[in-house]
């Protein structure tokens, strides 16, 4: 194979020796809390001539979109980097690094000025310290209570319960009708029980009811469940998916994440993370000056988002579990300007279509859920 050849993820003589030396090089190499993403359906691959480091990504409107940074050691990462770039280049693309973190944009500033904007900020823990959270934290404790009272509980499925399963991707469905934007992907693919692997998957299961009451029991029904992907070369693990089906009560989500951090914190890990919250100013990082026409167009988006994605609501959410810290998060283009046509790029990444029918469809989800809110009222 020639080591700078992109394959792509679902072509179907390819996929299996493809994803299995993908995997090896993520779980020896991977820092970035999105490296094991690249594992999931729709991403191209880059491999270095060298066959040590791997880039995820996706193309669209000119540009490779990459999933967070190269997957590779950190004594490589220039290199990589360069040599993803001279290929990127050579096809007559540009590169846009999304969701990379301090040590790739320290990286990048090396080779020059490049231009980046602040997408927002990542949540950091180390789940040793949930019970001393716990402890300070009167609204989590309620919570987790208001979901055991009504017979819920939480537990790990194997990665061969879960795969695939009927229940959970019934939850998936259900959470999935609730959303105000059409389904999306790159790095937030909904569709990954099918390819779990080595990922952890925890399920909220509520318990049936019976004359005394509500009672807790093994083998309830699903009501949500929780995908835990590894980060391997931090001893950690991203909380990819936290999903709850239409039955799910209050408390259900918070109920997830206090068995899955209980579980990890037993096995040792030292970093667990909720992710990116979109637009989140929690870092304390100030925002480089950007053009005024993407100015512009992130102030709408913050003020007037919410009819699509709830980034506050998201925000606050990951907030209540008070973490160790905030990581900034950035968007970095190989260009000497990230322009509008950048930021268009990335939608098509999500979307997998033209922002130009995805708003549209967006606009239309959501006069329709309006007109059936008020309708039910």
């Amino acid at each position: 194979m020639d080591p700078g050849y992109a394959v792509r993820m679902d072509a179907p003589t390819a996929e299996p020796e493809t994803l299995a030396r993908v995997r090896e090089l993520v779980l020896t190499h991977g820092w970035n809390a999105t490296a094991y993403q690249i594992l999931n359906p729709g991403f191209r691959r880059w491999f270095s001539g060298s066959g040590d480091a791997v880039v995820g990504y996706v193309t669209c409107a000119g540009y490779r979109i990459v999933a967070g940074a190269p997957v590779c050691s950190r004594e490589r990462l220039g290199d990589v980097v360069a040599e993803f770039e001279a290929a990127t280049h050579e096809r007559g693309l540009s590169s846009c690094y999304f969701a990379a973190d301090r040590r790739l944009a320290r990286r990048l500033e090396r080779r020059g000025p490049l231009d980046r904007i602040l997408l927002g900020a990542q949540p950091v823990w180390n789940p040793g310290g949930w019970e001393e959270i716990l402890r300070h934290k009167a609204s989590l404790r309620a919570q987790l209570n208001r979901a055991r009272n009504k017979a819920v509980t939480a537990r790990e499925w194997s990665v061969e319960r879960a795969s695939e399963n009927p229940e959970l991707q019934r939850c998936l469905e259900e959470w999935l009708e609730t959303r105000g934007l059409p389904p999306l992907h790159f790095l937030v693919e909904p569709e990954i029980l099918g390819r779990l692997y080595d990922r952890r998957v925890f399920v909220a299961e509520q318990g049936r009811v019976a004359e005394q009451g509500l009672v807790a029991e093994e083998g309830g029904t699903p009501v949500g469940f929780l995908v835990a992907s590894p980060v391997p070369a931090r001893n950690g693990w991203l909380i990819e998916q936290i999903i709850r089906g239409r039955a799910a009560v209050n408390g259900t989500a918070e109920l997830l994440i206090d068995a899955a951090w209980r579980a990890l914190a037993a096995e040792g890990a030292e970093y667990v993370t909720l992710g990116l919250s979109p637009l989140s100013r929690r870092s304390g990082v100030a925002p480089p000056r950007q053009h005024i026409l993407l100015r512009g167009l992130l102030a709408w988006i913050r003020a007037h988002g919410r009819r699509f994605y709830d980034f506050e609501g998201l925000d606050c959410f990951k907030a209540k579990f008070v973490p160790e810290r905030w990581d900034p998060i950035w968007a970095i283009t190989s260009k000497r300007r990230l322009s509008l046509w950048t930021l268009y790029a990335v939608a098509e990444a999500f979307g997998k279509m033209s922002p130009l029918v995805l708003v549209p469809r967006a606009l239309a989800r959501a006069v329709s859920r309006e007109i059936e809110w008020l309708r039910r009222r």
